[in-house]
């Protein structure tokens, strides 16, 4: 699902050719910095591009989708050996932003939960090149 939306608009090498004039990149960076924050934020030419592309494609291709995976391994702790059950759930949300979910279960009892939200450039482009 993901990976042939990646595709389709990669980040890095083999992006478009050519390179975006100055006043052009200040019209992307202001359209995306509407969305996402810029703050902070170099961008080259294709990863301003994959940006406007994401955002353009967003609320057909993005909102609403989710991601999970499930792990399970083995860990030792002063009580002995115990197995975790880890749960990372990715969701594009309502606004342009991915919700990262992480959950986890040990069989001897122990659980926890966080949440952390993606919502500036950067991240988003973090999050597709460590998804692909």
């Amino acid at each position: 699902m993901i990976d042939s939306v990646w595709i389709a608009l990669r980040v890095t090498g083999g992006g478009q050719e050519g390179h975006v004039d100055r006043h052009e990149k200040k019209r992307l960076r202001d359209y995306i910095g509407e969305h996402l924050d810029v703050s902070s934020t170099r961008l080259t030419d294709d990863e301003a591009r994959f940006l406007r592309d994401f955002l353009d494609a967003y609320d057909e291709t993005y909102r609403g989708r989710t991601e999970t995976r499930t792990t399970r391994h083995v860990g030792w702790s002063s009580d002995g050996k115990y197995t975790r059950r880890e749960t990372f759930t990715d969701t594009f949300t309502n606004d342009v932003g991915i919700r990262q979910d992480y959950e986890y279960k040990d069989d001897d009892g122990q659980s926890g939960t966080s949440t952390n939200m993606i919502k500036d450039a950067r991240g988003i482009l973090n999050w597709f090149r460590d998804h692909t």
